[in-house]
Formats: C-alpha cells, sequence, structure tokens
C-alpha cells in the first residue's frame, strides 16, 4: 500500500496549531518592544533581539545547511531589508504610537509583498487583487487617520511602521526564491548574523548606559528567542506539514493579538476607527491571498 504523502493529508488540529503559533508570537512581539524601551534605548531593543535571534537559530544544525556563493549577494539584501531596517524602525515607532497600533498596521504587510511582487513581474495583478489592495489601502488608511490628528509626533511613528513594512514587501520577494531552494533556516540565520553586524554600532553604545529590571529583560529574551528565532522555525515546520501558502495564514492573526495584548496589559487606548481599519485591512489581504488548488497544495507541501 502506497504511504499518505503530507500533501494528501487533511491538516489536523495541531497542523493549524503550529500556523496559529508564530502569528500569536509575532502579535505579542509588539508588547515586548514597548516592555524593552523601559530600559534600553531603541537601537539597544533590535540590536538585543537580532543577537538572541541569531544565537538561538545557531542551535538548529539545519540552520548551517550550506547555500551557494551566488546566494550571498540575496542573503546581505535580506540581512538589511528582512532584519536591520524594519526591526530597527518599530522600536524607535512604538515611542510614539501604540505597541497594538504598530502590530494593527502590519497588517499592511502582505499588501505591500504583493504590489512589489507585481512591480517586478511588470504584470498588472488580477481584479480579485487589486480589489483586495484597495481595499487593504482604505483599511490602512483608516487605520493611520487617528494617529495623523494626535500630533506630527505619533504621524512620524506610522510612517516609520509603514516603511518598515514596505521593507517587508521587498525582502519576502527577494527571499521566496532563496527559501525554495536552500530552506529557510539557512537563509535565515545567515541574514540574522549580517544584521548583527550592521545593527552594531548603534546598539552597542546604548547598552552601558540602559537601565535594567526584570520584565523588560524577559521582554527582551523573549523578543529574541521566540519573535526573531522560534517563531521562523515552526513557521517552516508548519509549511512542510500543511504547505507554505497555507502557513503564510499566521501573518492574520498578528493584529488582533498585538491589539489585545497592547489594551488588556498596558492599557492602551486605540480609536475605534483604527480598530475597524484593521478589520478592513485584514479582509484586504485575506481576498489577495493564493488561492490553493489541490496540484499548488502538493507543490507548496513538497
Amino acid at each position: 500500500m502506497r504511504m499518505q504523502a503530507a500533501s494528501d493529508k487533511h491538516p489536523s488540529s495541531a497542523d493549524w496549531l503550529l500556523v496559529a503559533i508564530p502569528g500569536i508570537i509575532w502579535g505579542a512581539s509588539f508588547l515586548f518592544i514597548a516592555e524593552g524601551l523601559r530600559s534600553t534605548a531603541p537601537n539597544g531593543v533590535s540590536f538585543i533581539r537580532i543577537v538572541i535571534g541569531f544565537a538561538t537559530l545557531s542551535l538548529f544544525p539545519g540552520a548551517r545547511k550550506r547555500i551557494d556563493k551566488s546566494a550571498w549577494p540575496w542573503t546581505l539584501a535580506l540581512s538589511i531589508l528582512w532584519f536591520a531596517f524594519p526591526l530597527s524602525m518599530f522600536p524607535f515607532a512604538e515611542q510614539r504610537v501604540s505597541s497594538a497600533l504598530t502590530g494593527m498596521l502590519n497588517a499592511t504587510t502582505p499588501l505591500f509583498v504583493t504590489i512589489v511582487a507585481a512591480a517586478l513581474a511588470r504584470k498588472m495583478p488580477a481584479r480579485r487583487i487589486l480589489l483586495g489592495l484597495a481595499t487593504g489601502i482604505a483599511g490602512s488608511v483608516l487605520i493611520a487617520l487617528p494617529s495623523f490628528n494626535e500630533g506630527k509626533s505619533s504621524a512620524f511613528g506610522v510612517v516609520l511602521i509603514v516603511m518598515a513594512c514596505v521593507s517587508y514587501g521587498f525582502a519576502l520577494n527577494v527571499a521566496r526564491p532563496l527559501q525554495q531552494r536552500y530552506g529557510a533556516l539557512p537563509v535565515i540565520w545567515r541574514a540574522l548574523g549580517l544584521a548583527v553586524l550592521w545593527t552594531a554600532p548603534f546598539g552597542v553604545p546604548e547598552i552601558p548606559g540602559s537601565h535594567w529590571s526584570l520584565v523588560p529583560v524577559l521582554s527582551l529574551i523573549a523578543l529574541g528567542v521566540f519573535g526573531t528565532s522560534i517563531a521562523n522555525v515552526i513557521l517552516t515546520v508548519a509549511a512542510g506539514r500543511v504547505g507554505a501558502i497555507q502557513a503564510s495564514a499566521a501573518t492574520f492573526l498578528m493584529p488582533p493579538v498585538a491589539l489585545l495584548l497592547g489594551v488588556a496589559l498596558r492599557h492602551e487606548h486605540v480609536a475605534a476607527l483604527s480598530i475597524i481599519g484593521g478589520a478592513v485591512c485584514l479582509a484586504g489581504a485575506w481576498m489577495i491571498r493564493p488561492r490553493v488548488v489541490p496540484e499548488q497544495r502538493q507543490q507548496a507541501a513538497g
């Protein structure tokens, strides 16, 4: 009897839990950033999380799988676009806006990924995709509007978050062919190692003047171990079990988790218009998701 292939199996509850966990971790990361800022400056937060993430990922043998020399220029680009730049923007943004709003605006990432992919392919997206992009952009405007009314500082924080999400849009398009060829862990591990170098000149000087206490320290450790490392490992496993397309649904959990934790634990105020915008933005992201047919499921899982 032929053994049942992973792509032929109906995903179990355990499989979908593997998809959900990274989304929950990444949603909580914005809370960890806000707590970490109580002890150290923004550049210190970024540098520490990247160092801890790199050290944690180094414990996984699969991360040290060899990649070709031709992949290094693209890996270098990823180290900036995926890690050094966006992870440096979020702490500065959270000095100006809430962790909940930061997480909600991250719902724009799939929109920028789609826009960049269409631009690189020089091909107009399908009507369904265009409608999803329009919906997502409208939701993003609704999320940001209350912050622009709160003053220049809040508005600048929103701009920093959008810049980080645009960077993710480029990064994920660059990462896709590399991950298909070498797997996610070797690419992420090397990109993190390079990101340590890029952020060290800004982060290291911040550490001596930091004021450490238990909760911020634990938050930074969690941010590095889980948000920067373990979540990527789990999502890689999930993609192997349910397929890369289905595993990408983890990103849809980030905004509601960030909102819930920010309001419940930090007592942050989030305007009703921003919450409505977050829901609209998630609807747009859902609309632009790839439609999966059985053949695609088999290829994604394989």
